[in-house]
């Protein structure tokens, strides 16, 4: 199934409504919204999507997350995909948006993040494995293993930020 996207410019300002496929496949500008998701401990949650998605099938993720729906904001998408990837209810925090020239096509990504102190139930169809990782774990767990391509991204952009062990005021 394609998706009805918002094409947008370089200042993030919609232009048309597209199929999703049809942005990819034209190198049009869409929006991407993501979560880093952290345990109590700050351990980070890694992921391996399933070979029946799409897009990436069989590798590695440091966030989860997926196309901005017309009309969505990108926290909105954020919790959305979160609930539909993992089936866990949490506030996203929103922590950069940046022009990303990696993946498939260039798009807006929009990184959040979110503390998931619950049980994780992802969605068999999209994750086919999941666990939580200290930063240097992850670390080399990324030196071995095949990530998407915005992943490496995602985590620079995410620890450039400065963001704070999770707490449950969060």
């Amino acid at each position: 199934m394609d998706e009805w996207v918002e094409q947008v410019d370089e200042r993030d300002l919609v232009v048309a409504v597209v199929r999703r496929a049809e942005a990819v496949h034209r190198g049009w500008l869409h929006r991407i919204a993501v979560t880093m998701c952290r345990d109590r401990e700050g351990r980070f949650l890694v992921h391996r999507r399933s070979g029946r998605v799409s897009r990436f099938p069989g590798h590695y993720e440091v966030a989860v997350g997926g196309a901005v729906a017309v009309g969505e904001s990108y926290e909105a998408a954020a919790a959305r995909e979160l609930e539909e990837e993992l089936g866990v209810q949490v506030p996203v925090h929103p922590v950069v948006k940046f022009l990303s020239l990696g993946g498939l096509s260039p798009h807006w990504l929009a990184i959040h993040e979110a503390v998931v102190l619950g049980q994780v139930r992802p969605d068999g169809d999209e994750v086919v494995w999941h666990d939580w990782m200290t930063g240097s774990e992850l670390s080399g767990f990324m030196r071995r293993q095949v990530f998407t391509p915005d992943s490496h991204e995602v985590l620079s952009r995410y620890v450039a930020a400065d963001r704070p062990v999770p707490s449950e005021e969060w």
